[in-house]
């Protein structure tokens, strides 16, 4: 992939090189993260902040504070989710500039605390939302930190307001305060569970992308050996018949420079396809590189691997590529069945090479197995 990029025209530069490109690459992955981290947070704050605001407005409405007060919670429960959000979204890192944004609602929830004079159950809710969302962004370091600077802001704002510490919970104070107490937690695990899901599904796609070629969608060479080195011990193991094959599709190359790459792709998918056709489904197919294939046929007796071969050969003597209807696509395999003089997997592998290369040598277009 890297080769394709620095060789794009739009991309192209002289003076850049492959280490320069590498760590810009690495930097454009950060920043993704960062915006992805940033994108799970943004939901939270907004639902909890606006929650928030008719728990805080009860309690304020016994202080009677000048308006001032007022128009901040109104800005920091409506505006300010949107605003943190944009302020990360266009940093530089937006994780630093998110793990802020944390910092500042924890500052501002405790400023909350000390103006309502630490009521009950308005202060347990910002607790609980504040608590959860830097504890979710950041685990146990980034909740302690912001517990401690909610805990300074709610007695400086004590100090500097002489707002005296009342401790009271009214009925309304009750009714205001436990939707958000009961709802928060439960919108916060949805959230979760949402995350979680898109998470295990990239991972999936990652596990898929380490074992899977890119073009045919067969195993790719290094999960293929994996597989090959499991199924040689369990056969030996269990004393179990089993046969590799490799395939190479023959002049190839001469295919690539007559017709071009295209059409060599085009080449290779096919192949692929017909010995997913023929092959079982238990078969593991695998791609070398280039246009080499290899496969692992557990159970499975030379002769029924260079019978399952001729129906392959059968398939592909009828075969047209639609983008190169001349070009005639023919392959030469070597067998290796497993036996006992194969004291590691590689010997059984270099077997059923030595037999692709007598097929080849002996006019290619078939199968030959290893002596």
């Amino acid at each position: 992939m890297f080769p394709k990029i620095m060789n794009d025209e739009n991309f192209y530069n002289k003076d850049v090189t492959r280490e320069e490109w590498q760590p810009n690459l690495s930097q454009d992955d950060h920043h993704r993260s960062g915006i992805r981290f940033a994108r799970r947070v943004r939901l939270p704050r907004i639902f909890g902040l606006a929650a928030m605001f008719f728990p805080i407005a009860g309690a304020l409405v016994a202080q009677a504070p000048p308006g001032g007060w007022w128009l901040l919670l109104v800005g920091w429960v409506f505006v300010w989710p949107h605003l943190a959000w944009q302020l990360a979204y266009r940093a530089s890192d937006p994780r630093v500039s998110e793990m802020n944004n944390l910092k500042a609602d924890a500052i501002v929830a405790g400023v909350w605390i000390g103006l309502t004079g630490v009521n009950v159950l308005p202060t347990a809710a910002l607790i609980i939302l504040i608590g959860m969302n830097m504890m979710g962004a950041g685990g146990i370091r980034l909740f302690s930190a912001g517990a401690i600077m909610t805990t300074i802001a709610a007695l400086v704002t004590l100090q500097l307001t002489g707002v005296s510490p009342t401790f009271t919970l009214t009925p309304l104070e009750l009714w205001l305060a436990l939707p958000v107490i009961v709802l928060y937690p439960l919108f916060f695990a949805w959230v979760s569970y949402q995350t979680a899901i898109r998470l295990a599904e990239h991972k999936r796609r990652l596990e898929l992308m380490s074992t899977r070629d890119g073009m045919t969608g067969v195993f790719n060479r290094r999960h293929w050996e994996i597989l090959l080195r499991n199924e040689y011990d369990t056969c030996r193991r269990a004393h179990r018949e089993a046969a590799i094959l490799i395939i190479d599709i023959d002049h190839f190359k001469s295919i690539n420079d007559t017709w071009g790459h295209d059409v060599g792709d085009e080449a290779i998918i096919a192949v692929t396809r017909q010995l997913q056709l023929t092959l079982r489904a238990g078969d593991m197919i695998g791609r070398f590189g280039g246009d080499e294939f290899a496969v692992i046929m557990s159970g499975t007796p030379a002769e029924s691997a260079i019978a399952a071969m001729s129906r392959v050969h059968e398939r592909l003597a009828v075969l047209t590529l639609p983008c190169a209807p001349q070009v005639r696509l023919r392959i030469s395999v070597g067998v290796a069945p497993l036996t006992a003089e194969f004291c590691h997997y590689r010997e059984w592998l270099k077997a059923a090479d030595v037999a692709l290369y007598k097929a080849k040598n002996a006019g290619r277009n078939r199968t030959e197995v290893a002596a």
